[in-house]
């Protein structure tokens, strides 16, 4: 198995989430893990975030969340992120996007309903519409007393398995080759 430069010990977590939440978008990921918090949203963070935080040398833009699938939780996130300034790139709802989650899925290849904020196109969430976080099991990691949920190492395997996109493929190396060492 290659090594992977740069990645980190599981002790060096916390170290890796302050990188990428000082470093990055000015702390727009800790803005958005606190509004989903305070709005009492079901959710792991999922991606490249997750990526990262596991202990993988890995660069994102984006913030994808795995939601638990009920319509009241797609409205709380829905909340969550307008209270942030994020706007929908859909002309959609939480309440049309749980109930027509399956049409989007087949018909449209709407893999995640995601919303930026018009006045910074770099702050982006995506809310994943294919892995329903009830059927996934997370780790939960603490960061400035704040409790971030995490998708645990073996699901967020299994959820970037067989996509077929390149950097996916990468991030199962980088994640399987510290599934070894842990």
């Amino acid at each position: 198995m290659p090594e992977f430069k740069g990645c980190v010990r599981r002790r060096d977590i916390a170290l890796a989430l302050k990188y990428i939440l000082v470093y990055t978008h000015n702390m727009f990921f800790e803005k958005v893990f606190q509004a989903l918090a305070e709005h009492r949203v079901n959710y792991a963070v999922a991606g490249g975030v997750a990526v990262a935080l596991h202990g993988a040398t890995r660069g994102t833009v984006d913030i994808d969340i795995a939601l638990a699938f009920d319509e009241k939780n797609f409205e709380r996130a829905e909340q969550a992120l307008k209270a942030l300034g994020l706007a929908s790139r859909l002309p959609i709802s939480a309440s049309e996007v749980y109930r027509f989650r399956q049409e989007y899925l087949k018909n449209r290849n709407l893999i995640a309903w995601s919303f930026v904020n018009p006045d910074n196109p770099s702050e982006i969430v995506d809310l994943l519409m294919t892995h329903d976080l009830k059927k996934m099991k997370t780790k939960t990691l603490s960061f400035q007393g704040r409790k971030i949920p995490l998708l645990a190492l073996e699901d967020l395997i299994k959820m970037k398995t067989g996509t077929g996109r390149r950097q996916d493929e990468e991030d199962v190396k980088a994640l399987q080759w510290i599934k070894e060492r842990q």
